[in-house]
């Protein structure tokens, strides 16, 4: 079962992310982890929704309608089914995945500072040159932060990856 998040439902269901989580605090869409849905699961929950909401309009839908959203629906999700397989578009397991790694790297990288730098400041006495190493360590650590390629390009899996995520 695939999961999408509350914007590709709102699409889906012609309707904002608010009314998706609204309708989720109602009861009426089941949320399988946070954020995340079932798409087919929430667009019968959501019609039987409109159904039980108002029973007199059963017989006045219009069949071709009512065909042509299911059509529209239906498309959709097939398309963004093809762009998570072209790698156009990332779970928000994939992308919680690829930040941790990030971070806990940058932690790393920071957490050696003071091992990789006391005994270099232990001779040092002017508080510029302090400085100046401190800054070049740090500046060190932020490069690698900010150059998404070489940090993520070691693991391969996620090299040249960044594009449009759901």
């Amino acid at each position: 079962m695939k999961l999408y998040t509350a914007a590709a439902v709102a699409r889906r269901l012609d309707m904002t992310e608010r009314n998706v989580r609204t309708l989720r605090d109602k009861g009426v869409l089941t949320e399988y982890k946070p954020g995340l849905y079932d798409l087919e699961a929430a667009t019968r929950q959501y019609i039987n929704f409109l159904r039980k909401k108002n029973p007199d309009a059963e017989e006045k839908v219009d069949y071709n309608t009512e065909r042509a959203k299911l059509v529209r629906a239906k498309r959709e999700g097939q398309e963004l089914e093809l762009q998570l397989r072209k790698n156009e578009v990332h779970t928000t397991e994939d992308v919680e995945s690829v930040m941790t790694d990030m971070l806990i790297r940058f932690r790393t990288r920071l957490m050696a500072i003071p091992a990789k730098l006391s005994p270099t400041l232990t001779k040092k006495t002017e508080e510029v040159e302090i400085f100046k190493l401190l800054k070049a360590a740090v500046d060190e650590a932020l490069e690698e932060l900010a150059d998404f390629d070489t940090t993520f390009g070691k693991g391969g899996e996620n090299e040249g990856k960044h594009k449009k995520i759901i």
